[in-house]
């Protein structure tokens, strides 16, 4: 079986590597590259040779981004080529109208390395949705924000001295946005609903990440008995889903507040088989390309995912409530009842919001920014 790699990046090599050197049956016949990187005679910088070439069944994205990104997987699709792709961005921007076209072309899409790298997060919901409803999912999905709070707490290190450590490390980029403001665990969280609750999630769900996390503000959760993660939530019910990413505070005791490094661990909740957790490696070249190289062997051995979103569910916030803890030097508004005085932390106080939408919540500290940019939110996960 032939098959063709889109972009020779980190994650581009490791699956060209795992399949050369460990996957029988299997060529990378051709691969795209920009015109000045064609170091290999199997690259290309037109993608028209890969989709005249009848030889190549399979399609495999690793350029990152929306575009050409999204040009590039219709193509395939369309011209009956099946696509494994690791690329969340695209994927939750473009979701939908993936899986439309894959089923009227009869081919296959594959997305299980868009979402906790090496951990078969995307295959285990489709498992247990073949018996179970999935009531919600959750989890720390992105290894560099763990990593940063985890060295935080077991350092006793400032949120700058741990980015830059994990900058250092490769953990991080050099534009840290994406990781630290939530947009990853957002991409991944889009998708990982999307396939579970059988619907095409909306991308305009509340996002608060954790650049302004101070380790006051750890101390603080810590004498109440908390650590704090960044979580992707999503729960249904009834025909509506509601979804967030944002700072949790999880009982010390918990799985979640034990997560050391750049580790992940995602859970969902099914109707027979209850709670399933799911640990392991989160990003880097091997363990996202572990997954892509179990997607190509999916498809080599007939297997083809097939997601079931034809069927729309309304966003209904009011699914997704929690008591939120808004540590600022600035005035909270009483728009919501709160605890005026939660605690003290340095010269700020920390305001308790009692059972407010992720929504509201959001809404509530984008205002609390404008007055003290330093603010920092965070909700407080209930205990079962």
């Amino acid at each position: 079986m032939k098959i063709a790699i889109l972009g020779h990046g980190v994650v581009g090599r490791g699956v060209d590597r795992i399949v050369t050197e460990r996957v029988e049956g299997v060529e990378v016949s051709r691969i795209l590259e920009l015109p000045d990187r064609l170091t290999d005679p199997r690259m290309t910088s037109n993608f028209q040779d890969i989709v005249d070439d009848p030889e190549i069944s399979l399609v495999v994205e690793c350029m990152g981004g929306i575009e050409p990104a999204h040009t590039f997987i219709m193509d395939a699709l369309s011209a009956g080529k099946s696509v494994v792709t690791s690329n969340k961005a695209v994927v939750a921007e473009h979701f939908g109208e993936f899986v439309s076209q894959a089923n009227f072309s009869h081919a296959g899409l594959y997305i299980e390395a868009t979402c906790g790298g090496g951990i078969p997060w995307i295959a285990s919901i489709l498992k247990a949705r073949r018996i179970d409803d999935i009531s919600s999912i959750s989890g720390i999905m992105n290894g560099t924000t763990n990593y940063i709070v985890d060295a935080m707490v077991r350092e006793g290190a400032d949120f700058d001295v741990v980015l830059a450590e994990a900058q250092r490390l490769g953990y991080a980029e050099r534009d840290p946005s994406a990781d630290i403001d939530g947009i990853d665990v957002r991409n991944k969280t889009i998708i990982a609903s999307s396939v579970a609750f059988d619907t095409t999630c909306t991308g305009s769900i509340p996002v608060t990440g954790i650049r302004t996390l101070t380790k006051a503000d750890l101390d603080l959760f810590e004498s109440r008995g908390l650590s704090v993660k960044l979580l992707g939530r999503a729960v249904q019910g009834d025909g509506r889903y509601a979804a967030a990413v944002e700072p949790v505070a999880v009982p010390l005791r918990s799985l979640e507040a034990n997560v050391p490094s750049n580790f992940n661990l995602c859970t969902l909740v099914g109707t027979t088989v209850g709670e399933l957790k799911f640990y392991g490696q989160g990003a880097g070249s091997l363990p996202t390309g572990n997954a892509i190289v179990q997607d190509i062997l999916d498809f080599s051995e007939g297997r083809v995912p097939h997601y079931d979103i034809d069927t729309p569910k309304q966003y209904d916030p009011t699914l997704l409530t929690s008591d939120y803890v808004i540590r600022t030097s600035s005035y909270v508004e009483d728009s919501e009842p709160y605890a005026e005085d939660f605690e003290f932390v340095g010269g700020d106080r920390a305001f308790l919001l009692r059972g407010i939408t992720a929504e509201k919540a959001h809404e509530a500290f984008v205002n609390v920014l404008d007055q003290d940019p330093s603010s920092f939110m965070a909700a407080i996960a209930r205990e079962d």
